[in-house]
C-alpha cells in the first residue's frame, strides 16, 4: 500500500490511515534525559465495565453469597491472598497472575470510585479517561495534562503514547500520541514515504511535509526488537497487544521512546450468562499481563514499568435475573510492577451500604490513582493533572 499526500493531508486532520491517528506527533529530537522520563506506564483499559466483585472476591463476608446466589464464587474455588484487611481471594481464572502477588508486585487498589457515578459506557469512560468531574466534559486526557505539567520537558519521547488498537486514545487524547492496530504496519507505510523539497510559501504542503517527518521519525522508534523476544505470547488480540508494548520497549534502547501505552480488553459488559464469559475474559486479561511481565523482564524494563487497569465502572453488587451484572460503580483495579508495593490499598466496599440506585459506595476517588502516578511516578506537579487536590495511594516504591 502506498502512502498519498493527499492522504497524510486527511491524517494531519486526525483521521484514520492504516491504523494511525495523528492527533500530533512529536518532531524529531535527540535522546531522553534519565530519570522519570524513562519509566513506562502502561494503562489497561478492561472496556464495558470488570465485574471486580467477582475478580476480587469478599468471601468471608455471607452477604457476597446473599447477593450472587447464582454466580457467587465458593471459596473452595478462589486463589486465597494471603495479605490485605480482610479476607479476599481472585477468581480462579487469574492463576497466571499469582506468582507476581507473591513477589509482591502485584497491588489491588480497592474500591475506585468518583462522586455523582454516571452509568453511561461512554460517558463514564471520558470522565475516567479525563479525570474529571461528573458535571464537567474536558477535551484532553489526563496523561496529555501530566505532559503539560513538565512530564513533556523532562524527556524527549519518540512519541508522547502509544494506543494499541482501534478504541482510540483514551487517557492519550491530546498528547502527541498515535493509535495502531498493528506496529509492523505502521512502520512499513512510513517508509513508503518519499522525501520532497518544500516550494516557495506554501503553508499547506510544509504542514504535511511536517506530518511526514514526524510520521517517519514514530516509525524509527517504532521498529521493534532487533532480536525477537523469547517470551511467549498469547495468540489472543490482547496478548498480541502486549506483544506490541515489549517489542516497541525493547527496541527504543538509547534512542528515546513511548513513556505510555493505552491497551483495551473487554467487553465485560456482563449482562447475562456471566460465569464462562466473565472468566474467558479473565484468563486471556492474566495470561497476557503474565506475558507482558515477561517481556518487559526480559526487555530490562520491568523495574521502570507501571501497569494499571481502569474501567469506566464495575458492575452492581446484587445478580441481575439474567445471571449476569448490570452496570454498577465502585470496583478494584489491579497495579503491577517492578516498583510497586504488593499487597491491597484500601478497602472493598461495604456489601450492606447502597446508593439510592443500590449501587455501591466507592471509598477512594480513582483521580488519587492519578494524582500518584503524577507525583510519585513522573515527579510532576499532581494537581494541574488531576485539577485539584487527592491524597496519594502508597502503592509505589518510588
Amino acid at each position: 500500500m502506498t502512502m498519498q499526500r493527499r492522504d497524510l493531508l486527511g491524517a494531519a486532520a486526525a483521521t484514520a490511515l492504516g491504523g494511525l491517528w495523528l492527533p500530533g506527533m512529536a518532531a524529531a529530537q535527540a535522546p531522553r534525559a534519565s530519570g522519570a522520563a524513562d519509566r513506562v506506564l502502561v494503562l489497561v483499559e478492561l472496556r464495558g465495565g470488570n465485574d471486580s466483585l467477582n475478580t476480587v472476591v469478599p468471601y468471608a463476608d455471607p452477604l457476597y453469597a446473599q447477593l450472587r446466589p447464582g454466580i457467587g464464587l465458593r471459596p473452595d474455588e478462589l486463589l486465597k491472598l494471603d495479605r490485605g484487611p480482610q479476607p479476599l481471594g481472585l477468581h480462579p481464572a487469574l492463576a497466571a497472575l499469582m506468582p507476581l502477588w507473591q513477589k509482591r508486585e502485584m497491588a489491588l487498589l480497592a474500591g475506585l470510585g468518583y462522586p455523582q457515578p454516571n452509568l453511561s459506557h461512554f460517558r463514564s469512560i471520558e470522565i475516567w479517561d479525563t479525570a474529571s468531574r461528573a458535571d464537567e466534559v474536558l477535551d484532553e486526557g489526563w496523561i496529555a495534562r501530566a505532559m503539560e505539567a513538565g512530564l513533556r520537558d523532562a524527556g524527549r519521547f519518540t512519541t508522547e503514547g502509544v494506543a494499541v488498537g482501534s478504541a482510540g486514545l483514551g487517557a492519550l487524547a491530546g498528547a502527541k500520541a498515535v493509535s495502531l492496530t498493528r506496529p509492523e504496519v505502521f512502520v512499513n507505510q512510513a517508509r513508503s514515504l518519499k522525501p520532497v523539497a518544500p516550494r516557495g510559501n506554501n503553508a499547506a504542503l510544509e504542514h504535511i511535509l511536517r506530518v511526514e517527518g514526524d510520521v517517519s521519525q514514530a516509525a524509527e522508534g517504532l521498529r521493534g526488537a532487533p532480536v525477537p523476544l523469547a517470551t511467549e505470547f498469547p495468540p489472543t488480540a490482547f496478548g498480541q497487544a502486549c506483544k506490541a508494548v515489549c517489542q516497541i520497549v525493547a527496541g527504543q534502547r538509547g534512542k528515546g521512546g513511548v513513556p505510555v501505552f493505552h491497551l483495551t480488553h473487554g467487553s465485560f459488559d456482563t449482562h447475562q450468562n456471566q460465569p464462562s464469559l466473565h472468566a474467558n475474559l479473565l484468563r486471556q486479561l492474566a495470561e497476557g499481563l503474565a506475558a507482558l511481565q515477561g517481556g518487559l523482564v526480559e526487555a530490562g524494563a520491568w523495574e521502570r514499568t507501571l501497569v494499571l487497569s481502569y474501567a469506566e465502572f464495575g458492575r452492581r453488587a446484587r445478580q441481575n435475573q439474567s445471571n449476569g451484572t448490570d452496570h454498577g460503580t465502585a470496583a478494584t483495579h489491579f497495579a503491577l510492577g517492578g516498583a510497586v508495593k504488593g499487597g491491597v490499598h484500601g478497602r472493598q466496599p461495604a456489601l450492606d451500604q447502597f446508593d439510592a440506585s443500590g449501587n455501591l459506595h466507592h471509598g477512594a476517588d480513582f483521580r488519587s490513582v492519578c494524582a500518584t502516578v503524577a507525583q510519585r511516578w513522573w515527579g510532576v506537579d499532581p494537581e494541574p493533572v488531576v485539577r485539584g487536590r487527592f491524597d496519594a495511594i502508597d502503592f509505589l516504591r518510588t
